[in-house]
């Protein structure tokens, strides 16, 4: 049977996940509230494009297919950063139980560390996708459908 005395180092360790799951969790908040105003920003434009005729139409419909793409960007980066908290906690658990029953299993408690921090790069490399392409949807919004029109990035 484990003692207190020795599942005190293992508190210690589990302190890391527990600031990860609080980190990322504030990060999926933010994306939660960004794929909302995606959403709400589509839905308006949708409205609108159904008001509008001509080549002003075909500008917002540029928008709307730019705004999809982002929420599908979002809601894969949403998804990876789930996978990362979801791992933290994994992580916590498979600690506590490796200390309890005196597993020496480094590698599992690697393999769940990797996932997890692959999930959460995975996840932001999505995210900063997603501000490029909110950058082309402003860019379409200030110059029209065609594009740059002799516009520099």
């Amino acid at each position: 049977m484990t003692t207190i005395g020795e599942l005190i180092p293992v508190l210690q360790t589990a302190i890391g996940p527990v600031i990860l799951i609080s980190g990322v969790g504030l990060l999926l908040l933010s994306m939660t509230n960004r794929l909302s105003r995606v959403i709400d920003r589509a839905r308006n434009l949708l409205a609108l494009s159904e008001a509008t005729g001509g080549p002003q139409r075909q500008k917002i419909l540029a928008q709307i297919d730019i705004l999809w793409s982002q929420a599908r960007l979002i809601r894969w980066s949403i998804l990876f950063a789930a996978v990362s908290l979801l791992c933290a906690a994994l992580l916590i658990i498979v600690l506590f139980i490796t200390a309890l029953f005196g597993i020496e299993d480094a590698w599992l408690l690697t393999l769940i560390f990797i996932v997890c921090m692959a999930s959460l790069i995975a996840s932001l490399i999505i995210f900063i996708t997603d501000i490029n392409r909110s950058l082309a949807a402003f860019k379409v919004e200030l110059y029209g459908y065609e594009g740059e029109k002799g516009h520099k990035s």
